[in-house]
């Protein structure tokens, strides 16, 4: 007998933020491969005697390899277990939930999808900061600030991006983010742009930091990892809200 596999997003860190799909997916599978963001206490949601396998991920440093955990979700699922995938954020945004989703179907094992709360949105909107704002941003980027470079091509043009988008909210970028910030410059963005950079959010050490992209791309001001930068004039409306609301950020511009 096939078991069957689900790929999930577990939120961006919250537990608050855990959906109930996912909630129940944990509650009833007998494996669970789990990402390093997740929000720790969704683990709490699993059963007694289930197998955690952690899969986590960081630059220079794998817990597993891409291929062992889609060998892994096959075996165990084609065994006749259930196995929850669980990825930090959502599964297909930024994530390999879909070349896993494939993997499996091409195995012959069913696949279900659950979504969950991006990082992208979430975090901003944690320090009230509007992604778009009617008169001042009617379009929002959602990009990588890290790109494979096995892929052979770059298919974010943060040039290009300056000059038809309101605001780009950039996950997987600190390390690039000067560079990031200089080429947003030459694509005709004000270095005066407000920049929100959210570190470890929903963890007991994060932070705020408001600056500039002219900041950035003096390198006057540099991001740690994991960040969601946020570029783009709703910054600075957030920033006024940050302040009424009493939320403690460090500003730099």
């Amino acid at each position: 007998m096939v078991g069957k596999v689900i790929i999930a997003g577990g939120g961006p860190g919250d537990e608050g933020l855990l959906t109930l799909r996912c909630i129940e997916a944990l509650r009833n599978a007998d494996v669970v491969i789990y990402d390093r963001l997740i929000p720790r206490s969704a683990l709490n949601y699993t059963r007694q005697g289930a197998q955690l396998i952690y899969a986590g991920k960081e630059p220079g440093k794998h817990a597993m390899e891409e291929d062992e955990i889609i060998r892994v979700m096959i075996s165990e699922a084609g065994s006749g277990k259930t196995v929850v995938r669980l990825h930090g954020g959502d599964a297909f945004l930024f994530g390999r939930g879909f070349e896993e989703c494939i993997a499996v179907l091409n195995a012959g094992i069913p696949c279900e999808v659950i979504p969950g709360v991006t990082s992208a949105i979430a975090v901003p909107e944690t320090y009230l900061i509007p992604p778009v704002l009617r008169g001042v941003s009617s379009s929002v980027a959602i990009v990588t600030g890290m790109e494979d470079p096995r892929k052979g091509r770059a298919f974010v043009n943060f040039r290009e991006l300056a000059k038809s988008i309101n605001t780009i909210i950039i996950l997987m970028g600190a390390s690039r983010i000067g560079e990031i910030a200089r080429e947003l410059i030459e694509g005709g963005l004000d270095p005066g742009t407000y920049v929100a950079i959210i570190t470890r959010a929903y963890m007991e050490d994060s932070k705020v930091v408001i600056t500039t992209v002219g900041r950035l791309a003096s390198g006057q001001v540099s991001a740690e990892n994991p960040s969601v930068i946020v570029v783009g004039d709703v910054v600075r409306e957030g920033l006024k809200a940050m302040k009424t609301a009493g939320i403690n950020f460090e500003i730099n511009v």
